[in-house]
C-alpha cells in the first residue's frame, strides 16, 4: 500500500476535532472524512464513521490491522503537524 496524496483541511470550532482529512491510496482508492482529533494524549485520528439505529458509530472504511493504522495515523499527524504555521479555513 503506498499513500500518494493527503489532503488535510485544518478547521478552528474551538472544539477537539482539528482537521479533516482526505487520502488517496495508490492513486487509485480514496478515503474521505478522517477526522484529526486533539485527547489528552495528543493527537489522534478517528476512521470515517456513520451512526447506526442503535446510536452507536461504525466505522465504515478502516484499516484492518493494526501495523496499517499506525501507518497511516503517523502519516497523517506528521501532514497535520507541516500545517500549523499556515492559515487555518473557518468553518
Amino acid at each position: 500500500m503506498n499513500i500518494t496524496d493527503v489532503r488535510i483541511r485544518k478547521i478552528t470550532t474551538g472544539g477537539k476535532m482539528k482537521a479533516v482529512v482526505s487520502l488517496t491510496i495508490d492513486d487509485c482508492f480514496a478515503v474521505h472524512d478522517i477526522k484529526v482529533i486533539e485527547s489528552q494524549n495528543g493527537l489522534f485520528i478517528a476512521m470515517p464513521s456513520r451512526k447506526t439505529p442503535d446510536g452507536q458509530f461504525k466505522d465504515i472504511a478502516h484499516p484492518i490491522n493494526s501495523e496499517t493504522r499506525k501507518a497511516i495515523e503517523e502519516l497523517i499527524i506528521e501532514k497535520y503537524n507541516e500545517l500549523e504555521e499556515e492559515p487555518v479555513e473557518e468553518q
